[in-house]
């Protein structure tokens, strides 16, 4: 079916243009050509039963595909009892509201070293994520596809490998590829032709084709520090920092995969995500 363009949130235009409020967002993404929208829910799970309900339905009547995004401060590395109950909460709070959008996929932080090794803060995680699978399931959300995210920051876990691990825990965990955050670690690095192919045949390798397919991804110009990777997303009319998308499309229409693209750009991810399916079409019909 090839893969879907959309944005995390609402850009500029839409806000300046259209409204304020969420609900009308997936008829506008509609009717200028994209397909995907992931609801923001990164400073707390906050918004109401009815309005969750009126985006899920507007959604559904405009073929846009949904996700949404828990809040930042989960950090699946933490050991305290006390904080895994607390990331439980947020997490399994994230999952009724995706629910209630029709959305079938929750983007999930990895968390931070915590001055630990990046194995000990790793095998944290995994323990943390085994319990909030288990809760998830009592509470009747198994069918919501938790995905672990690449982290952008070198102190944070969540390299694309670590992310990877964490996938093999569950058929229902579906890796989410920041491509910007993995450049900005990796200080400029992971870009280009040969790096897109090097990762891409990771995910396929460790999570089989199938699951590799269907990717979940963020995507968006990121200004970065040579100490601490991750500094702020950007615009492409930036023109400074990278990652270039047009390697990544090559590599995916290559392969016929599926993946959701979702542009965090700052204020521009409407544009940008526009600009990113352009370019893979431009692929796919070579």
């Amino acid at each position: 079916m090839g893969a879907r363009f959309g944005v995390a949130g609402n850009s500029d235009t839409y806000t300046s243009t259209v409204s304020k409020s969420s609900a009308k967002a997936p008829a506008w993404l509609k009717s200028i050509g994209l397909d995907a929208y992931e609801y923001q829910c990164g400073k707390g799970v906050h918004v109401g039963e009815a309005t969750a309900l009126q985006i899920g339905k507007n959604a559904q009547e405009a073929g846009i595909s949904m996700s949404l995004h828990a809040p930042y401060f989960i950090n699946l590395a933490n050991p305290d009892p006390e904080s895994l109950e607390k990331t439980v909460g947020y997490i399994t709070s994230a999952c009724h509201v995706a629910d209630l959008l029709g959305a079938e996929r929750v983007v999930v932080h990895s968390g931070a070293l915590m001055k630990r090794t990046r194995r000990e803060a790793l095998d944290i995680a995994l323990r943390s994520m085994k319990e909030i699978l288990c809760r998830c399931d009592d509470m009747g959300y198994g069918h919501i596809h938790l995905c672990p995210e690449t982290m952008g920051k070198i102190n944070q876990l969540g390299d694309l490998d670590e992310v990877l691990e964490l996938c093999t825990l569950d058929e229902r965990l579906i890796s989410c590829i920041d491509f910007g955050h993995l450049y900005a670690r990796s200080l400029g690095e992971l870009e280009g032709e040969e790096a897109c192919e090097r990762m891409l045949n990771r995910v396929e390798e460790v999570l089989g084709g199938e699951r590799a397919s269907q990717f979940h991804s963020h995507f968006s110009h990121i200004e970065y520090t040579p100490k601490g990777g991750e500094h702020r997303h950007v615009c492409f009319r930036d023109g400074v920092w990278g990652p270039d998308f047009t390697p990544l499309a090559q590599a995916v229409a290559r392969r016929g995969w599926s993946p959701t693209f979702i542009c965090e750009s700052a204020g521009t991810q409407s544009e940008d995500a526009l600009e990113m399916k352009q370019i893979y079409l431009a692929q796919t019909s070579k």
